[in-house]
């Protein structure tokens, strides 16, 4: 007997290969290869893979540590015998049939010996090497139904992006045309820092009733909104229609101040000059610093409201007045009868503008004074911005952009005028009123009744507005 140069398994003398591990004996491939003398001349050198000359403590298993159990040594011939058929050494012998469940080995401490014989992880599949590690890694193809959601997905997308911009685009061009025909400034300018600031902001809200009118462009409606961007603190003041003020300033002539504005725009045909007369006289009367002011067409208000849907409004106390029929006399200077109950109703353009203007009430006293009236107006100013608000709103607000470019002039641009309006806060606002019960006293000047401060005392209507702002 004999032992295997690799595994130190026991095989007859003449075996031409080991029948544990399959391999064959180094003697018998010298001998097959006709190198018989390579034995011979290196018989004193000790092969570093055998176990010949090895002490019996120091040799290695002879049993392999997976698949396979060690044939008994009764499967061999014994020494002298004469085995009863010769080793085919040709091809690797097949697997025995009978095997044991494999084992796996315990996982090996970094730096420690591994046993022999052990198997090292195979890596990926590579291209372009025989090594398991060499060359590329191999790139799973990706089904076909993948690559075919992938194509439709972006289909998809793409279609969208179309609609998307050609909504869009015609969208923002009609938005900008409208910005630059309400304002005198740049759509997407600002003068306000686009209400980023914490100073105070005031805009003076002018209405007029527009041509077709008697008074056509006196300025009825006075409101001087006051807002303080970071906190939305909102105040309401409103200006007396009436009140008695110089104008020109220094030139000893006196008018009522609705009547500034058709003045110094010369019946409308320079409003920018008018808007910023009426801004300067209601900061001196104010003390506040008035920079901004819009303008405001009833006609055109009355036709904005209709495109909208109309308004919901919380009428405060009933009254009934006398109205013209029309606005302008010449076509019918007939009277009718208007009411209003208390509590919630919807408004059309017509009803809106009938609540907002009424004067002549009948039953109702506290109705018939121009701060009441001026409450009403705020209050349909209110529901207008409140409707704007709802997003349900907005395509009829495309649909009434024409309108209001007929409607509204200021001197803020559109981006500024947006922020204003989503900043302030209409619902907590204080309401400041100038009247008689405060800082206001009456008077008939030639022929004319008109309003003036308390024994003429400018300074009184700046420090009262001053205590009242919702600072």
């Amino acid at each position: 007997m004999s032992l295997c140069d690799y595994c130190g398994s026991e095989i007859p003398a003449d075996a031409g290969f080991c029948g544990v591990c399959g391999r064959q004996n180094r003697n018998a491939q010298q001998a097959a290869s006709g190198y018989s003398s390579y034995a011979a001349a290196n018989r004193s050198m000790p092969d570093p893979t055998s176990n010949a000359g090895v002490p019996d403590s120091q040799r290695r298993s002879a049993r392999r540590p997976y698949q396979y159990m060690p044939p008994s040594p009764q499967q061999y011939p014994q020494p002298g015998a004469e085995p009863t058929a010769r080793y085919a050494p040709a091809t690797p012998v097949a697997a025995p049939a009978q095997q044991v469940p494999w084992v796996a080995p315990a996982e090996a401490r970094p730096g420690a010996p591994q046993p022999y014989p052990y198997a090292q992880p195979q890596g990926p599949i590579r291209i372009g090497s025989p090594t398991p590690n060499g060359g590329r890694p191999v790139k799973p193809r990706r089904p076909a139904y993948k690559r075919k959601g992938c194509l439709v997905s972006l289909g998809v997308v793409l279609l969208l992006l179309v609609v998307f911009f050609s909504i869009a685009i015609p969208t923002v061009q009609k938005v900008m045309a409208f910005g630059s025909a309400i304002s005198t400034q740049a759509p997407l300018s600002t003068q306000t820092d686009y209400m980023g600031g914490s100073d105070r902001v005031n805009i003076l809200i002018m209405g007029y009733g527009g041509s077709g009118h008697d008074g056509a462009y006196l300025t009825d409606s006075m409101v001087l909104m006051s807002l303080l961007p970071q906190s939305h603190h909102t105040t309401l003041i409103s200006i007396p229609r009436d009140l008695w003020i110089q104008y020109p300033p220094n030139s000893g002539n006196y008018n009522k101040i609705n009547a500034v504005y058709p003045i110094a725009s010369n019946s409308n045909a320079d409003p920018v000059a008018g808007g910023n007369a009426v801004a300067q006289k209601v900061s001196l009367v104010t003390g506040l610093d008035v920079k901004y002011w819009m303008t405001v067409n009833f006609t055109g208000f009355r036709d904005f409201i209709n495109a909208i849907g109309g308004v919901d409004v919380d009428v405060p106390d009933s009254f009934t007045a006398n109205y013209p029929i029309n606005d302008d006399p010449n076509i019918n200077a007939g009277w009718k009868v208007i009411h209003f109950s208390k509590g919630l109703q919807h408004m059309d353009g017509e009803r809106a503008i009938e609540y907002s203007r009424a004067r002549y009430v009948t039953n109702n006293p506290a109705e018939g004074t121009d701060f009441a009236r001026s409450a009403r107006q705020q209050l349909v100013m209110k529901a207008a911005l409140s409707k704007l608000k709802n997003w349900h709103t907005w395509p009829s607000m495309f649909g009434a952009m024409d309108t209001l470019k007929r409607t509204l002039y200021s001197n803020l641009s559109l981006a500024d005028l947006g922020m204003f309006a989503l900043k302030m806060d209409l619902t907590n606002a204080h309401r400041v009123g100038l009247s008689f019960s405060n800082v206001l006293a009456g008077q008939n000047i030639g022929g004319q009744s008109v309003v003036l401060p308390q024994n003429g005392n400018w300074q009184l209507i700046k420090d009262y507005i001053s205590k009242q702002l919702y600072n």
